[in-house]
């Protein structure tokens, strides 16, 4: 089978920029280096917007099929059937529709690599013919009978725990033994604080560029204070997003980004959340509100300190993820200034949590 490029996903026009000075930033980035040359499958692990497609990428430009072709496919974003047409392409009249002979990803990625993102999407079916394919090199198409042959490197990538599926039969072990050659799992923003004035000034002087003005004024104290504090659940995504937001809300190229928003739809006329029950029909008026629950009173006897101590850490707890561990937001839905906040979470000790969060 002849490899062949392809221009739309061959990753030469795209590839994306690894960015980072960071302790587990550079950890990471020895890894890959050191994973790449080798023609083995390899799983990248990591919370969503971490950069897993970058880091295979990386993997693929490093390694001996760097002049082959980088494709990409995201499981979770089609159907089943779609799916698994994608992978291993389909003859005419394999299912309704299928009118001509479809080549799937494995056939054009034969000579280079095939980058799958969120692998713990596909189904059970799709997961052994995928281990065919790892452990032979072996695949039909849908609807057809032929033996095609494709010489391809597989980088799977995941934000799920695999073990913990495959334990609950949702995902096949031996796939996951498969794939598990190497792990690479990369760190969430909130762990490489370093990095993200390094990222934000990369983010922001693009987007300068992008709206055409000569230069980027940088960020004020304030705002890059509110940068390094935010959690980042969304990571290094989120922060693309938010700075470029900031950058172009901010009217005079030549000022400082004052005004960071984290949250586009935070808005005092932002409409409210309006639940309906199943039997509700789209045109119904009927309150949203849920009714009021009454309290339960714990039995008696118990430990008083104790149990207002488990009450306190619960909202503690509550209040953080609803604002996204950010301690000044927390602290004003709390009625607290922000100092008492902390000493509340240095009582318990919910400090060192908060702040890894």
């Amino acid at each position: 089978m002849q490899s062949r490029r392809d221009p739309v996903n061959d990753g030469s026009s795209s590839r994306q920029r690894l960015i980072g000075e960071s302790p587990a930033f550079l950890r990471t980035m020895d890894a890959v280096s050191n994973i790449a040359p080798l023609e083995k499958p390899i799983l990248v692990v990591g919370e969503r917007g971490t950069g897993k497609e970058g880091v295979a990428e990386r993997i693929h430009y490093l390694s001996g099929r760097w002049q082959g072709t980088f494709l990409k496919l995201n499981c979770a974003a089609i159907s089943e059937t779609l799916l698994e047409s994608e992978l291993f392409g389909h003859e005419p009249g394999a299912f309704t529709g299928a009118t001509r002979a479809h080549q799937g990803r494995f056939e054009r990625a034969d000579g280079g690599t095939l980058f799958l993102d969120e692998l713990a999407a596909a189904s059970m079916l799709v997961q052994e013919k995928i281990l065919r394919v790892i452990e032979y090199g072996e695949f039909e198409r849908l609807g057809g009978s032929k033996t095609l042959i494709a010489d391809i490197r597989l980088i799977a990538a995941t934000n799920e725990d695999l073990p913990a599926l495959a334990r609950e039969g949702r995902f096949r072990e031996d796939l996951l033994d498969r794939l598990a050659f190497d792990v690479i799992t990369l760190p969430p923003l909130r762990c490489r604080r370093e990095d993200i004035p390094v990222l934000a000034m990369h983010f922001a002087v693009r987007m300068a560029s992008e709206l055409g003005r000569e230069l980027f004024a940088g960020f004020s104290d304030n705002a890059l204070e509110q940068l390094l504090e935010h959690p980042w659940p969304g990571n290094v995504r989120e922060l693309k997003n938010v700075v470029e937001r900031a950058v172009y809300r901010c009217a005079d190229p030549e000022a400082e980004v004052e005004d960071i928003v984290f949250d586009p739809f935070d808005s005092p006329w932002r409409p409210p959340v309006n639940r309906r029950s199943p039997d509700q029909g789209s045109d119904s008026h009927a309150s949203a509100a849920p009714a009021p629950v009454a309290a339960k009173r714990p039995s008696l006897p118990l430990d008083f300190r104790e149990h207002i101590q488990d009450y306190e850490i619960d909202l503690l707890q509550h209040a953080l993820e609803e604002n996204q561990y950010n301690q000044k937001r927390t602290a004003e839905q709390l009625g607290l200034s922000y100092h008492q906040l902390r000493g509340y979470l240095r009582k318990y000790p919910l400090l060192n949590r908060a702040e890894q969060d």
